[in-house]
């Protein structure tokens, strides 16, 4: 005898869908106080008695991380993503009336710094090979969506919501993938899987250029190489590629040569730059623990100690 024992999301937004067939079949619901009153309709308030002494045809639901979750081996738990939903009331509180007055004023203008700020941090976790800072990025670029898209339910003419973000890119992820989705189109390769989804995303985009739709505020390395692929795809000769004798036609052409190699030329940029920061910061160490003051170092300290391992 004890009770079946639905987990809900933390701050109870939903109820999972695998719980349905338990509900159905319940004979009483109980719930903890702190589930939102649309989750827990119908339900009675549980008194706190052990799951484990009720019937087997009582359901109880509870939040996710509440102890009661732990009492049964078999929970009916919440559905992968239900931490999201939680993520997205979060957000509306912070930015409804009686919230937090600096989510309350900010806007997508104001939100650019930070968006690219966390991808850059996400970035860096991902290039140290750092798993608990990936894990923390990863929410934090994930905050800059939530927050876009609720900013964007406030819009006068055009308003949109987290939800129609989220079924926008289903419908494209579906579209884009028809061999996964849908019958009769095979793709053997990852290659053959590239190719299409620059037909699909042709066709859907209706695109008049080989470079519609490259973002040209992206860092400039980065931006060269884009270009350099969209052209080379769509057939234009590596020979009318920027060769001129300035500087920027000759970092573009070797940014080109690198990304049509198969390389990544900002990614490679970025790998001697952080190498080149990490020697200065031991070269300045060393000397300092010769008593020297880093910021003082002349042209003979720099070589002395520019190899210090």
């Amino acid at each position: 005898m004890a009770a079946t024992i639905v987990v809900c999301p933390r701050r109870g937004a939903a109820l999972p869908a695998a719980a349905l067939p338990a509900l159905r079949a319940a004979a009483r619901v109980l719930a903890v106080p702190e589930l939102e009153a649309g989750t827990a309709a119908g339900a009675e308030d549980w008194d706190g008695t052990d799951p484990a002494a009720l019937p087997a045809d009582t359901v109880l639901l509870v939040a996710a991380g509440h102890p009661a979750a732990e009492q049964n081996p078999a929970p009916v738990p919440p559905p992968v993503g239900h931490g999201v939903l939680d993520a997205v009331a979060v957000m509306d509180r912070l930015r409804s009336p009686g919230g937090c007055p600096w989510d309350a004023e900010q806007t997508h203008e104001s939100l650019l710094r930070y968006l690219v700020e966390e991808c850059y941090e996400l970035y860096q976790s991902i290039e140290d090979g750092d798993r608990t800072e990936l894990r923390e990025e990863l929410g934090d670029v994930l905050l800059q969506v939530l927050f876009h898209a609720r900013v964007a339910t406030e819009h006068p003419d055009s308003a949109f919501g987290i939800d129609d973000v989220a079924t926008g890119l289903v419908d494209k992820l579906v579209g884009r993938h028809p061999h996964v989705f849908a019958a009769g189109e095979a793709v053997a390769t990852a290659a053959d899987q590239d190719r299409r989804w620059d037909e699909l995303k042709r066709a859907e985009k209706q695109r008049e250029s080989s470079v519609d739709g490259v973002a040209t505020a992206q860092p400039a390395v980065a931006l060269a190489a884009k270009l350099a692929s969209r052209t080379a795809k769509a057939g234009l000769p590596a020979e009318l590629l920027p060769d001129g004798g300035g500087p920027g036609e000759r970092l573009f052409g070797l940014a080109a040569a690198v990304q049509l190699g198969g390389g990544d030329p900002e990614a490679a940029l970025r790998t001697a730059a952080r190498a080149f920061d990490a020697r200065v910061r031991a070269a300045e160490k060393a000397a300092a623990a010769d008593g020297k003051d880093p910021h003082a170092l002349t042209a003979d300290d720099w070589r002395r100690y520019w190899n210090t391992p």
